[in-house]
């Protein structure tokens, strides 16, 4: 099992709290039969007692910066585990990034070598795709880029684990460990029928919680093969190898209803205990 962070008393703020921003994967959705698990896209606030850590960028990260930013928040990291377009659109969106007073420290890896953060947000922000380009943007920005299967220290009192996952244009997995405590996320990984990711287990072995990629069914892998995705019966297969208590479903498909996720739900529920499907707006202490 990887030895865990403990600040021990180095901070008096000990709070571990996951705010789910976002937990839909390929495109936004609304309408009355998404509004009990939302329609956002990928985006994970961690509020790890006076550090605030956030997990990619999609349309969830909109919500997001408004709600730290009433906060009075002015000091993020903010993880991207790719750069798929349902992971990156809210980024110029993120109202911290307009604000003189913040501080803002971009992370990315799965380009490694062959791109640098820096370059990518240049990319992506800017015309014709975007109508301005990010030195509008008032905000004291960092670039910082890793290989995965890397450590991170954000913070002296904090470990980052990072591994590579299977995923079209490659994606990185993400597992936070601080004060004896971890949680992960993996989100944007396919798994090969009849077997269990070795570099997915490292990451949420013995984990608090951890939130896994559950697009499709067993029944649709066939189907989707090289999507890049994985279903929930697979990280409920994950969950039980590891000994993680808790894990959460994300990535939930455009086309599925509340009644969809309620049922697959229920059917979760009496495999293994510990699991729930996400939902925008949650509020999880770890």
């Amino acid at each position: 099992m990887p030895a865990m962070s403990d600040p021990g008393g180095k901070n008096h703020d000990s709070r571990f709290q996951v705010r789910v921003w976002g937990t839909r994967g390929s495109l936004p959705v609304s309408g009355p039969e998404f509004s009990a698990y939302g329609g956002n896209t990928i985006c994970f606030e961690m509020r790890c007692g006076e550090h605030t850590l956030i997990f990619d960028a999609g349309s969830g990260l909109l919500p997001a910066g408004y709600a730290v930013k009433s906060e009075g928040q002015t000091k993020f990291n903010l993880f991207l585990t790719h750069c798929h377009y349902d992971h990156m659109l809210g980024l110029p969106f993120f109202a911290p990034l307009f604000d003189p007073e913040a501080s803002i420290a971009l992370w990315s890896g799965h380009l490694y070598g062959e791109m640098t953060t820096e370059q990518m947000i240049h990319d992506f922000i800017r015309p014709p795709w975007f109508p301005i380009k990010p030195e509008i943007l008032n905000a004291k920005i960092e670039t910082r880029d890793f290989k995965p299967g890397e450590d991170l220290h954000p913070h002296p009192e904090m470990v980052i684990r990072t591994g590579k996952l299977s995923h079209p244009g490659e994606a990185v997995g993400y597992r936070v460990e601080w004060g004896g405590r971890a949680v992960a996320i993996i989100t944007d990984t396919e798994h090969m029928p009849g077997s269990l990711d070795p570099e997915v287990l490292k990451l949420i072995e013995d984990c608090n919680l951890f939130f896994y990629d559950s697009q499709f069914l067993d029944s649709e892998m066939e189907r989707f093969s090289s999507y890049g995705h994985s279903s929930w019966q697979q990280a409920i297969r994950l969950a039980r190898k590891s000994g993680s208590k808790q894990v959460g479903f994300i990535h939930h498909a455009p086309w599925r209803t509340d009644a969809d996720l309620d049922e697959f739900g229920r059917q979760a529920k009496a495999e293994y205990p510990g699991c729930f499907f996400a939902r925008d707006g949650q509020v999880i202490d770890v």
